[in-house]
């Protein structure tokens, strides 16, 4: 089945908030910034943007009738700053009139004084003044401290990785509209409904069941609308709370850019040890995550990278830590993987850097330390399955890996102008939220009397075809064809108390809801057959809309039987609650079983490095990767391969840049470069592994959103060996992004 949103995507007709009918009264939303990184507000006099014609209200901290906070984990971060400023881009006014390039005027004209104090965004700075967002924390295994002495070769370093901007097409979008009895319904491209409702609820002092939050389609997340969509809504409501009218909000390119945040940047310290066999004997890391002004979502971001240390290898003594450090940049932020990308990085660098210093194979190595079942990571969880070594030997069995090698290196033997290098990159993700309660979900379905099912879950489509999954869930479990169902919006009056739409874990959550639901259904179906048939409620089944009496088809059709149930008062409405189960972690301990399953897989990746200008192309990237049993080929490959882009541009062309006033530098996309058409892998093979899924994953069919992001890796370790084999003195080097001036340099060095 292809993905139901094709066609109103390519013809312009798919709904986002922009093209929401407006409302004559309409009022637009300007917001007004904090120009520098860390400072006091001295004075702020809205005076001249007031007398504006067709400004309505400016809305400061001082409006605000509830609680000026939006921290979704911690409380530290308020609607509009109020006397203080911790990022450049911080919001401290809004501007409500009656267009958008009147509040844009007007917002230039308010007079904002601040005292400038000195900004810290160096996480290593930050974390040498104690400046922490949560306190830190630490997974051991086994008894690092001794293993050293067992180990013949000890690499230590340090590296780097960047941040990266989301970039999602649509940009940061809200609109709401006021109800009668004061209630406020709110149209926010955010992937966690329920968050903006109770943030919202929280700021205008309101209970949850006044404020109604929809959402049809983002234009894209990636994590960037998880948390950090709310401010927007809130803002909105806020206006609607004062005005009585509808207010819009739709951040420009450039003012989404400066202001959001982006994923964790993260400095490292690592110390690994291996024996004379090349096995992992320790490895300790210390992660200093760059967390930003405010909380947000970084604790839990820096608990998955604490679970994704060892990425797919058992390693018996290990002691990682990570300092979640308060910089004066934007709040950083859900970004596709989590924080496991970031711990992916290092360990994968710490494997290359190793092998170059040893001068082997860095392939020999992670051969030799791919886990097994029954080997568990520092947290105590083992995987059921050996997916690891499996997907591996597959990838070996269909790719070839010594040929693959005599290839580049044959290559590089007659080229001097170009050289190639060659990664494989194996991984392992776990699928679950880590914060427990979130790994739950419901759906609410209706069979009208005529046939035709709606559906109503808490997930949120945005682009990635989760309600695509859920069209087939639910023509799958009650045999009918997908055109009879209709996927709802996502509506917390229908479906309350939704956890986000993230951590690769929409279709699994809300699918298994919605397959229980349906199941309720198909029950009593069977039993109105039954009795119609005067058979067995044993002996009936429903096979493609059709009613059989074991193998025998009757002349009882959906329609038939839907319309008897419906006069013989059948309730045809089901709720569907699921929750996922075995999972717990003591977080005293740091041991349990956080993942309901894990997604292995294995890529390999071979680029052409231009050694005259420093450029390069990725040429192939072959993988393995264990999708379970897909529900939709189409769908999961198409998510592998645009993982896969985002994957190899943050390690390679995306640069996020800071100035030493904490001012984001790379602002615009003349500025900040992200993969095009002309960067794209000339070849992605994709190749599913020979597996039987898993019971905890939809239809078995595992999740595809965020494990393939980290097949990106290769490319900045394949790069490097093509350096390599031009400048045999090159040191492998550990800070990413690898872009085009790195790499001449290293070419040269």
């Amino acid at each position: 089945m292809k993905n139901k949103d094709s066609k109103g995507h390519v013809t312009g007709r798919s709904i986002y908030i922009d093209d929401i009918p407006e409302n004559k009264e309409i009022l637009y939303g300007a917001l007004v910034t904090s120009p520098v990184s860390h400072g006091i507000i001295e004075e702020l006099d809205i005076s001249a943007a007031e007398a504006v014609f067709g400004v309505v209200k400016v809305l400061t901290a001082h409006d605000i009738p509830g609680e000026n906070q939006i921290g979704a984990i911690v409380r530290d971060e308020p609607l509009l700053a109020e006397k203080n400023v911790h990022f450049t881009g911080q919001p401290i006014a809004v501007v409500l009139a009656i267009d958008e390039e009147t509040a844009q005027m007007a917002a230039k004209k308010i007079i904002l004084k601040i005292k400038e104090i000195e900004a810290v965004i160096d996480p290593r700075l930050a974390a040498e003044k104690k400046q922490f967002l949560v306190p830190s924390r630490t997974f051991k295994q086994g008894d690092v401290t001794n293993a050293w002495g067992k180990c013949v070769h000890i690499i230590e370093g340090r590296a780097t990785s960047g941040g990266q901007e989301h970039l999602y097409l649509e940009t940061q979008s809200a609109y709401a509209v006021p109800l009668e009895n004061g209630n406020i319904k709110i149209y926010s491209s955010t992937q966690g409904p329920t968050g903006v409702q109770s943030i919202t609820a929280r700021v205008l002092n309101f209970p949850m069941h006044r404020i109604e939050v929809d959402v049809n389609r983002l234009g894209g997340g990636f994590g960037g609308k998880e948390d950090q969509a709310t401010p927007w809504a809130v803002m909105c409501a806020l206006g609607v709370f004062y005005t009585g009218k509808p207010v819009k909000i739709i951040l420009p390119r450039n003012v989404d850019m400066i202001t959001t945040g982006k994923r964790h940047p993260y400095e490292y310290d690592f110390k690994i040890g291996l024996d004379k066999n090349l096995k992992i004997i320790a490895f300790e890391a210390v992660y200093y995550q760059n967390g930003g002004a405010a909380t947000d979502l970084s604790p839990a971001i820096m608990e998955r990278t604490l679970f994704h240390v060892t990425n797919a290898y058992f390693i018996p003594n290990v002691k990682a830590t990570v300092h979640s450090c308060r910089t004066n940049i934007p709040p950083s932020t859900a970004f596709r993987g989590f924080g496991a990308p970031q711990a992916m990085f290092l360990i994968e660098s710490a494997i290359a850097k190793a092998a170059d210093v040893l001068g082997v194979s860095t392939i020999e190595i992670q051969k030799k330390n791919l886990i097994r079942k029954g080997e568990t990571f520092p947290y105590g969880q083992s995987p059921d399955q050996d997916n690891a070594v499996k997907v591996w030997e597959q990838y070996d069995e269909e790719f070839n890996i010594n040929n693959e090698i005599k290839k580049v290196e044959e290559y590089n033997k007659t080229h001097l102008a170009k050289k190639k290098g060659y990664a494989l990159t194996p991984i392992c993700f776990g699928i679950s939220f880590t914060n427990k309660s979130m790994n739950q979900a419901r759906a609410l379905v209706h069979i009208y009397y005529d046939g035709s099912i709606g559906i109503s879950t808490g997930a949120i489509e945005m682009g990635q075809g989760v309600n695509t999954k859920l069209m087939q869930v639910a023509a799958k479990t009650l045999s009918v064809n997908t055109k009879r169902v209709k996927i709802e919006s996502t509506n917390t009056t229908r479906v309350s108390n939704t956890s986000p739409t993230a951590a690769s874990s929409g279709a699994d959550l809300n699918g298994k809801a919605l397959e229980i639901a349906c199941r309720k259904l198909y029950i009593k179906l069977i039993k109105v057959a039954a009795g119609m048939l005067n058979a067995s409620e044993n002996d009936i089944i429903l096979k493609d809309e059709n009613v059989f009496i074991v193998d025998k088809k009757t002349d009882i059709t959906w329609e038939k039987l839907i319309m008897t149930a419906h006069f013989e008062r059948i309730g045809l409405t089901e709720n569907g609650h699921y929750a996922t189960p075995g999972l717990h972690f003591d977080t005293k301990k740091e041991q349990g079983n956080p993942f309901a399953y894990y997604v292995f897989g294995v890529a390999g990746t071979i680029v052409t490095v231009d050694t005259i200008r420093g450029t390069y192309q990725i040429d192939k990237v072959n993988i393995v990767h264990d999708f379970g049993n897909t529900i939709n080929k189409i769908i999961d490959y198409g998510q592998i391969e645009g993982a896969v882009m985002q994957g190899i541009g943050w390690l390679t062309i995306e640069d996020l840049q800071f100035a030493e006033n904490g001012r984001l530098l790379a602002n615009t996309l003349s500025t900040y470069k992200i993969p095009d058409i002309y960067f794209t892998p000339q070849k992605i093979n994709i190749s599913e592994l020979k597996t039987k899924g898993h019971e905890a994953a939809i239809l078995k069919s595992k999740a595809v959103g965020e494990p393939p992001f980290n097949y990106g890796i290769g490319s900045f370790i394949a790069i490097q060996q093509a350096i390599k084999s031009f400048n045999k003195n090159y040191n492998f080097s550990l800070d990413a992004p690898l872009t085009n001036e790195k790499v001449l340099i290293g070419l040269y060095d």
